[in-house]
């Protein structure tokens, strides 16, 4: 498993450099310049404009300045945010927090609800419960997360249920730890809610499809036959096959999630990486788009390697040598 782990690493070295190269080009392939939005500002000189290009290297090709930024990476250093004026590792710190905590509520919302949902459904296979089950996960399949989001917090206004976006309420520095918790609780659940529901629908019907196929099998019938009890026969026999190929999901779920939850963000004010990147990408900001992009590459990465290395761990016949 050590050297699993290790070869997978290495690997993802070159993939990253892979993606940071591409979106340095595209970055760089697109008109104008941070600067060009400083020119405009008659409180800045010529004089520093050019002391700009020549401290960041940005009146160097595109090229040059992504080994100039690879070079800094090897260092931990992130560079600096021309846009908020402080370095990018401060920026990242706060909002990449923000955008897990929000990506695993949404994480656990929707492995709570659907694998319940999924065994449900199949033992009451084409029944009333099953129908209606199927007919929730069709419509939410066919409803984007940002349409979701909107439909919530229209709801919201009109009820004043839940705040209307955000993620603290003005008065939140005089609330104490519970009040503070339940504050960031309510502005969570819109967001979450939106991001769940189609990951829900989706999980719930290849869990009900793997659990349906693994009662039909010889081993679920000889289960009965010995006359265990049906409780049993479920749990402790069929979901542990069943929930098998989910485990392969589950990394790829999550870390998709912390990279996809950037428009439902934006939509909810939600203050993590996806309304970042939108500041960044509009600004031209160049270094903090770059450490947006590594961060949720790297998310991405562990994301995968933590599915494989839980695969391994619950399944037996499953050997990494």
């Amino acid at each position: 498993m050590i050297k699993f782990i290790i070869k997978r690493i290495l690997v993802a070295i070159p993939m990253l450099l892979g993606i940071a190269f591409l979106t340095f080009a595209l970055m760089g392939g697109t008109p104008g310049s941070y600067l060009d939005t400083l020119r405009m500002d008659p409180q800045f000189s010529p004089e520093t404009i050019t002391h700009y290009q020549n401290l960041y290297g940005l009146d160097k090709p595109w090229y040059m300045q992504f080994l100039h930024w690879v070079r800094n990476i090897v260092r931990l250093e992130f560079g600096y945010s021309f846009h908020y004026h402080i370095p990018v590792a401060q920026i990242i710190g706060g909002r990449l927090l923000n955008t897990f905590l929000l990506s695993f509520a949404t994480f656990i919302l929707t492995w709570s609800v659907a694998i319940p949902l999924g065994i449900w459904a199949a033992v009451n296979r084409n029944k009333i419960t099953d129908r209606i089950i199927q007919i929730l996960s069709y419509t939410c399949l066919s409803l984007p997360s940002f349409f979701l989001a909107m439909i919530f917090l229209y709801f919201a206004s009109q009820t004043h249920i839940l705040p209307l976006g955000g993620m603290q309420s003005p008065q939140y520095d005089q609330l104490g730890f519970v009040g503070k918790t339940w504050d960031v609780f309510k502005h969570l659940l819109i967001p979450a809610m939106a991001l769940s529901l189609s990951s829900i629908a989706a999980l719930q019907r290849i869990m009900r499809g793997n659990m349906l196929e693994e009662l039909g099998k010889k081993y679920i019938l000889t289960a009965r036959a010995k006359g265990l009890p049906e409780n049993r026969v479920i749990y402790r026999h069929a979901l542990r096959n069943a929930i098998n190929p989910l485990i392969t999901l589950l990394g790829y779920e999550f870390s998709s999630l912390l990279s996809g939850a950037a428009l439902v963000e934006i939509i909810c004010s939600w203050p993590g990486l996806g309304s970042l990147m939108l500041t960044a990408v509009r600004s031209k900001d160049v270094y903090l788009v770059m450490a947006s992009m590594l961060m949720g590459g790297v998310l991405f990465i562990i994301g995968n390697l933590i599915a494989d290395i839980a695969l391994a761990k619950v399944d037996p016949r499953i050997r990494y040598d």
